[in-house]
């Protein structure tokens, strides 16, 4: 064989070193440079990984609280409507109740002004009888005054 490395002009000696020297590197290279660099890309895919895996539950988790926002939004809405009915409906209520106390006041004031009207009447009318019966005394008491003169 040394024939033959010598045909190509190879020190077999010197390849036999440099073989050497090459394991070494690579073995050095392996151990303090590929396996380190190896360690650092699987955290980094580790963390990128994670941070995927955040973003997608943090996603998840806006969505549901939008879900929730609306649903609470709509449920407000909802009871607000109610709300607003209701009121409505007692002011209605409550607006008869003014009205028919008002109409209640009202034709107690008319019956009132009719009772005192009425009484008005009855005593102008007695009034008007007192001075019927005074003039006709007064009348006759003339006449039988001037018959007797």
């Amino acid at each position: 064989m040394s024939e033959f490395f010598a045909a190509f002009g190879i020190d077999w000696k010197l390849l036999l070193i440099q073989g050497v020297n090459f394991g070494l590197l690579l073995f050095v290279l392996w151990k303090f440079l590929y396996g380190p660099l190896l360690k650092i890309i699987d955290e980094r895919r580790e963390k990128i990984a994670e941070g995927v895996r955040t973003a997608e539950l943090a996603a998840q988790r806006l969505a549901e609280a939008k879900a929730e926002g609306d649903r609470m939004v709509g449920t407000a809405a909802r009871e607000a409507e109610g709300l607003v009915a209701n009121a409505r409906t007692k002011a209605q209520s409550k607006g008869l109740e003014i009205v028919k106390a008002a109409e209640g006041r009202a034709d107690a004031i008319v019956s009132d002004a009719e009772a005192r009207a009425e009484e008005a009447k009855r005593q102008a009318l007695l009034e008007s009888e007192r001075e019927i019966t005074r003039a006709a005394m007064l009348a006759a008491e003339k006449i039988l005054n001037s018959k007797s003169a």
